[in-house]
């Protein structure tokens, strides 16, 4: 699959000397939703702004669509459409009104229809004529998404977009979103929300204090880094034999646990089983459980401090 951004060494050192980006290199892949991952003051939004054009890098090479964004920022520039975290709107415009100014401010010529079908994917169409002042948290998100949608870019990024928006609307917008990307459009989300990149992503990057430390298909993330447990509820208290030694075992209460990896062959849980049942060790119940992107993050973060 072909890449539509491309970054090369990108750093980013501001005047107070805060080296906020780290020699990134990252490649997003045209069509995919990518998602970049990671603490507060990580990088994530630095490095969105500078493939925006909206900071100047300190170092580096970026293109969007085969287009160098400080040699030919125009044409890079009309490829990208930016939902920020900020709820930035003219309060007295209607909803119609500001997303239509939008595409305007990108060249695009009027286009009524296509106007409208952006407000109707993200049920705004019953609204279009409302003041953006009168809309609640949730409904403003929508409409800073539309605005990023008005000029028909390739690649959407999508900072924090749905802080601050229930549950029913959240739903509402991924589906929006996922639209999108088999429309072919590439999206670009940072998210606090690690369920939804899990939910959502094709693909996870993770950065902390400016460095890019992991990029990893997710499912391939999730097969190489997560853990898996079984759990078995013993019918009274024991204390473990020597022969059980051998499996990473832990007694929690009436619980005993075995902590395995998922690229681990599963074969041994047989085994451990047949060696528990000739420990003399009866249990009345299992169960297994998996970790989670956020619990593989929150791992990688950890890592790296």
């Amino acid at each position: 699959m072909t890449a539509v951004i491309s970054i090369a060494g990108l750093s980013k050192t501001y005047a107070s000397g805060l080296h906020a980006l780290k020699n990134v290199d990252l490649e997003i892949r045209r069509g995919e939703i990518f998602a970049l991952l990671g603490p507060n003051g990580a990088g994530k939004t630095t490095l969105i702004n500078v493939v925006c054009g909206i900071v100047t890098p300190s170092a580096g090479a970026i293109t969007v669509g085969g287009h160098d964004i400080q040699r030919d920022w125009r044409a890079a520039r009309e490829l990208i459409g930016l939902v920020p975290q900020e709820l930035t709107s003219n309060a007295f415009e209607s909803v119609r009104a500001t997303v239509a100014f939008s595409r305007g401010l990108f060249g695009r010529p009027p286009d009524a229809a296509r106007i409208e079908q952006v407000l109707r994917e993200l049920s705004l169409w019953d609204r279009r004529d409302s003041k953006i002042m009168t809309l609640s948290g949730g409904m403003k998100r929508r409409v800073l998404i539309a605005k990023a949608l008005a000029h028909d870019p390739q690649v959407l990024f999508l900072d924090e977009p749905t802080a601050g928006v229930d549950v029913e609307l959240r739903q509402d917008m991924w589906q929006a979103v996922r639209r999108l990307r088999d429309s072919g459009v590439t999206i670009i989300l940072t998210t606090h929300y690690i369920e939804e990149a899990e939910l959502m992503a094709d693909r996870v990057g993770v950065i902390s204090k400016g460095e890019i430390i992991l990029v990893e298909e997710k499912a391939a993330l999730m097969r190489k880094l997560g853990k898996k447990e079984l759990t078995l509820q013993l019918q009274a208290p024991v204390e473990l034999p020597p022969s059980l030694s051998k499996y990473r075992l832990a007694l929690k209460g009436r619980d005993l646990v075995y902590t395995y990896s998922t690229q681990e062959e599963q074969g041994a849980i047989p085994s451990l089983l047949r060696d528990i049942g000739a420990a003399g060790i009866e249990f009345k119940d299992l169960h297994t459980t998996q970790s989670s992107l956020e619990d593989i993050f929150v791992g990688l973060v950890s890592e790296k401090r």
